[in-house]
């Protein structure tokens, strides 16, 4: 397929894992690539991996931790080719496993530090530039299963950011015009630089989850989804909640008075 010619691709944490997958299946449809990475050695190599396959790809070292890092990476790119069509903020970090209470607060300020403070640092460097373009783009932001219910056990830091990236989200799409979509991309467990070697074997092949999800990004799908059962817990939680509504907060005649949403359009309209 060469339905992307002519389009430019952006991708933190693009050196392997999700990242490179979806560099690959991108770039095998037409698109060129940018692909950001934290050390040069791995940008360099997941450039030649790349162009190895035909794919036109630029490296760019980029600390998503750090704005004026991903700020250079947007200016970057848009040298590169005078655009971008899709920003994937795909950069994240797992934590040590602890109990909360145990847990090294230097590594949990770390994983927020990469997992959420990361993906602000690409929206707010490439939203408005994206905006400023008069054709049709997209910014995804990679939550996880994790962004709608506790899949790992003893991993509050990971779990908090990953809720986190879906809020910021949801909060961000109401920030960019109508030409540039937002959306949150929610692997399951897939294979990565995350996962321990010893059972890696377990998680959907990074290609196989690529092959997935790319076609609902181009079909702009607010929510990007993967693993079939995941729905089953995320309805575990979601019935918990509907279950304590209906016992403490039943619906009732005039309840959205206090809605804020109607609150806040009452105030804007008056």
């Amino acid at each position: 397929m060469s339905d992307l010619v002519g389009q430019v691709v952006v991708i933190t944490g693009g050196a392997g894992g999700i990242g490179m997958a979806l560099a690959q299946h991108l770039g095998n449809r037409g698109a060129s690539i940018v692909t950001a990475d934290l050390q040069d050695s791995a940008v360099q190599e997941a450039v030649q991996r790349l162009q190895a396959l035909n794919i036109e790809a630029l490296g760019v070292t980029c600390d998503v931790t750090v704005a004026e890092s991903v700020e250079r990476l947007a200016k970057r790119a848009f040298d590169w080719k005078g655009r971008a069509d899709l920003l994937i903020n795909n950069a994240g970090i797992s934590q040590q496993s602890a109990k909360l209470h145990q847990a090294d607060i230097a590594d949990a300020k770390r994983v927020m530090d990469v997992n959420f403070w990361g993906v602000w640092h690409g929206c707010a460097a490439f939203g408005p530039l994206m905006a400023d373009q008069s054709h049709p783009s997209a910014i995804y932001n990679v939550g996880s299963e994790n962004s709608l219910f506790c899949a790992v056990p003893r991993s509050a830091a990971y779990i908090a950011s990953k809720h986190a990236v879906l809020g910021l989200t949801e909060s961000f799409r109401e920030d960019m015009p109508d030409h540039v979509h937002v959306g949150t991309i929610m692997p399951g467990w897939v294979t990565s630089g995350l996962s321990a070697k010893e059972v890696a074997h377990l998680a959907m092949p990074a290609a196989e989850f690529a092959d997935i999800v790319v076609p609902q990004m181009l079909a702009r799908e607010r929510f990007v989804v993967s693993h079939p059962y995941n729905v089953v817990r995320k309805e575990q939680r979601d019935q918990a909640i509907a279950d304590s509504y209906a016992r403490n907060a039943p619906r009732q005649d005039g309840d959205e008075a206090h809605d804020v949403r109607l609150l806040i359009a009452k105030m804007r309209s008056g």
